[in-house]
């Protein structure tokens, strides 16, 4: 039992003298207590898990045993701090082989991260005062928006819909909001709407943040998991430089997600300030994860298979869903498949109603032992992974078909 004082010491960012007594569930709680009820009510069904947004698979051979390697030479022991230079040095090399920009200074332009969420933490203590706002896409990740609360800061959310190709409208910001705002926060290939950002798309926003004295923050993680075309990079817009970085992310790309390594790349002085702030809160990743992510970034032919597995796999998705009523569209990128929740399903003459995507996700996990991810921001969707497990085509074959099965049971009404 903890003194009573205790709980009026807490900050009021996290809730103050009410800390801990609130009694709303995460959704991500609700996912996970509904499929457990589900499993114990239908032990003998399989459950399909499309919720997780989690490679399925160990990283390539190849890359751990590097690490294995790494890991048994006394010079990898020590802080790592803000280094190696093997790993920044790969940072750079990925980003012309992969991207084609070529004009990287990893000495100034490229830092190491213990993944994007620690960077997305870090990145508004370096430039978020009481009063600033952050410009954010919704749905989306709501990780730098909350940081930047923490330090007083505001979110304006910027939203992504279907009759604009989930690209935010950054016309439509209020003069009086812009005119405080510092940060301009996109993320392409998106979660959870799976969209990619065109090259016209990025060369307007690079101008609008030039024009309004906005950095830009691209979340890309899944930047290079990708089903057409070729691999898109902030840094490809001429000029992009002066006022972006980039964020990319080791865990989607190259299966290692609980590797926790990812960098930072772009505009010098952004870095230079993530640099000092990850100076005081971090001691940097392990080296010997360095070394493996430098060995995986240089096989860059790794990524490429992963992207042609989660292509096959949302193709199946797609088919599965739509030949039940749905209005499914494989994106380009990313392993996401965002879907407009159906607004009943019928059986057997009885109908059930819902009046959100998490009411349909919630139903979905509950009758058919199928997970998702709800997304009621902007309209009512519901976010697919093809991250679930299967091992090899066959697989993955039957269970698109075993989908389309529980699925075809129902009328739905969209």
């Amino acid at each position: 039992m903890s003194e009573p004082y205790i709980q009026e010491l807490f900050a009021e960012r996290i809730g103050g003298n009410q800390y801990g007594k609130s009694t709303a569930i995460y959704k991500f709680e609700k996912i996970k207590r509904a499929k457990k009820a589900a499993q114990e009510a239908q032990p003998e069904v399989a459950l399909i898990d499309m919720g997780v947004g989690e490679p399925d698979e160990m990283a390539y051979p190849e890359v751990i045993q590097t690490l294995q390697e790494e890991a048994a030479k006394p010079e990898n022991r020590g802080y790592a701090d803000n280094g190696g230079d093997d790993f920044k040095e790969a940072a750079a090399r990925y980003m012309k082989d992969v991207f084609g920009v070529a004009d990287i200074d990893w000495q100034t332009e490229v830092l190491h991260s213990i993944g994007s969420k620690t960077v997305l933490t870090m990145l508004p203590a370096c430039f978020i005062n009481p009063g600033d706002y952050v410009l954010m896409t919704v749905p989306g990740y709501p990780v730098l928006g909350s940081h930047a609360k923490y330090y007083g800061g505001h979110v304006h959310n910027l939203p992504l819909e279907a009759a604009n190709d989930f690209l935010p409208d950054l016309e439509s910001i209020p003069a009086d909001i812009l005119a405080k705002a510092k940060v301009l926060v996109i993320n392409y290939p998106n979660n959870p709407t799976g969209a990619s950002a065109t090259l016209e798309f990025l060369e307007k926003a690079v101008a609008f943040a030039k024009a309004n004295n906005l950095i830009i923050i691209q979340d890309a993680a899944y930047a290079s998991l990708i089903f057409e075309g070729q691999p898109t990079s902030i840094f490809q817009v001429p000029g992009a430089k002066d006022v972006a970085v980039e964020l990319h992310s080791l865990s989607k790309s190259f299966n290692m997600t609980g590797w926790r390594i990812g960098f930072v790349v772009g505009n010098p002085l952004i870095v230079k300030a993530y640099g000092d702030m990850k100076d005081n809160s971090d001691s940097g990743q392990f080296l010997a994860i360095q070394k493996a992510g430098a060995a995986a970034l240089a096989k860059p032919g790794i990524t490429e298979e992963i992207s042609a597995k989660y292509s096959r796999r949302m193709g199946l998705l797609v088919h599965a869903l739509n030949r039940n009523g749905f209005s499914a569209k494989k994106p380009k990128g990313s392993f996401f498949l965002y879907v407009a929740a159906p607004k009943s399903a019928t059986i057997d003459g009885r109908t059930t109603e819902f009046d959100s995507g998490e009411a349909f996700s919630q139903w979905l996990i509950t009758h058919e032992l199928i997970s998702t991810v709800p997304w009621d921001d902007c309209g009512n969707f519901v976010r697919f992974s093809v991250t679930f497990a299967a091992p090899g085509e066959e697989a993955e074959k039957v269970i698109a078909t075993e989908i389309a099965r529980r699925l075809g049971k129902y009328q739905f009404n969209f």
